[in-house]
């Protein structure tokens, strides 16, 4: 059977599907059937604090792992994608990553801006909130940009990827809710960098090291899409208001992030404009930042640093919030690659082929190792 590939023809396909299954079988769980927990209850399943049985919530490894392995395993992720960040980026394609990183980041967070003063920024229009509209626009599909500029694109486009791979994981979410108001002390800054930055240091001590962790780019996403998802109703996924949001949001994470990244890449005397509208996307994984926030708010409210108010805010918008997310990465996925070919087919009727490097290659350009799966 080609499941791998199955799962792999759909957009964001490693990320979404397990996420969709593991809430189907979460909102199965949830309806409580009785057949189902009589089953269970002669297996010898304990009773959840609310009396029921349930298939995810059996105890041991099963429940460790796809139920509440989440957390676990974004850090496993973030810690191997954190290793892949290489530092010895040539400068052509490191200013094109400084370029494309900060102004994805700006666009999100001014869009997140907005949207706060205008609408209540936890449940605001569609019940958008500011937490997923950030971590949307602001963390772009590594693997697609990779993809997008290895054939549309140069050399320093493609090496750009390692500078991008910064907008990799909750980092910068949890920064601009910092900056938007919420108070979050040092210490959830620290807890939510620390993964990131030992991955960061010792893939670049040692090549090896990277070589090793690359797979874990990869290879925990499914499982903590599965524990996201077995915390989540399926209901979410079809209820109108949600689909709309994640529309919207994949919609202006395609047009507002590619449209700044041309104009910084037009003030910056770039010729070529396939980098910016490549990294218009949203990354499959960015669907775990909502969980990641609320992990942090909860530290802060222990700390006294936020209110159990706000903390609980937090917590209780991250099904949502990922759902909008997903569909916000369906979207881009289908939205991006058509806004590059587009925007290749008129570039070159301008006489600008995008792969085509206006300096010489072998004097600064250093592409890195690019990243797979996002």
């Amino acid at each position: 059977m080609k499941i791998k590939k199955a799962i792999e023809k759909v957009p964001g396909g490693l990320m979404v599907v397990p996420l969709l299954f593991g809430a189907l079988l979460n909102t199965v769980d949830q309806m409580h059937i009785p057949f189902v927990m009589n089953f269970l209850k002669k297996l010898g399943v304990a009773q959840t604090p609310e009396g029921f049985y349930e298939f995810l919530r059996i105890g041991g490894f099963s429940e460790a792992l796809f139920k509440n392995g989440s957390l676990v395993l974004i850090a496993l992720f973030l810690f191997c994608a954190g290793s892949q960040m290489n530092l010895k980026v040539g400068g052509r394609a490191l200013k094109k990553g400084v370029l494309l990183t900060s102004s994805k980041y700006l666009t999100g967070l001014a869009i997140g801006l907005l949207f706060g003063i205008f609408f209540d920024p936890m449940d605001g229009i569609l019940g958008l909130s500011t937490l997923a509209i950030i971590a949307a626009m602001t963390n772009g599909n590594g693997g697609m940009y990779v993809a997008l500029t290895g054939q549309y694109g140069n050399r320093s486009d493609v090496g750009a990827v390692s500078v991008l791979s910064l907008n990799d994981g909750p980092f910068l979410t949890l920064m601009s809710l910092g900056l938007l108001g919420s108070s979050f002390p040092i210490i959830a800054f620290i807890a939510v960098l620390l993964p990131i930055g030992l991955g960061m240091l010792l893939g670049n001590l040692d090549p090896e090291i990277r070589a090793f962790l690359k797979p874990g780019e990869i290879l925990p996403v499914p499982f903590f899409a599965f524990a996201l998802g077995a915390g989540m109703n399926l209901a979410n996924f079809f209820n109108p208001s949600v689909v709309a949001a994640g529309l919207t949001i994949g919609i202006l994470t395609t047009v507002l992030t590619a449209t700044t990244g041309i104009l910084v890449f037009k003030l910056f005397k770039e010729k070529s404009y396939i980098g910016p509208v490549a990294e218009a996307s949203t990354a499959g994984n960015a669907a775990a930042t909502p969980a990641a926030i609320a992990a942090a708010s909860a530290v802060a409210a222990s700390s006294g640093m936020m209110s159990d108010v706000e903390a609980a805010g937090y917590a209780s918008i991250v099904n949502v919030a990922t759902a909008q997310i997903s569909i916000a990465t369906l979207t881009t996925a289908i939205l991006c690659p058509i806004a590059v070919i587009l925007v290749d087919k008129y570039q070159k009727k301008r006489g600008i082929d995008g792969t085509i490097e206006d300096i010489n290659p072998n004097n600064d350009i250093d592409p890195a190792t690019p990243s797979s799966i996002n």
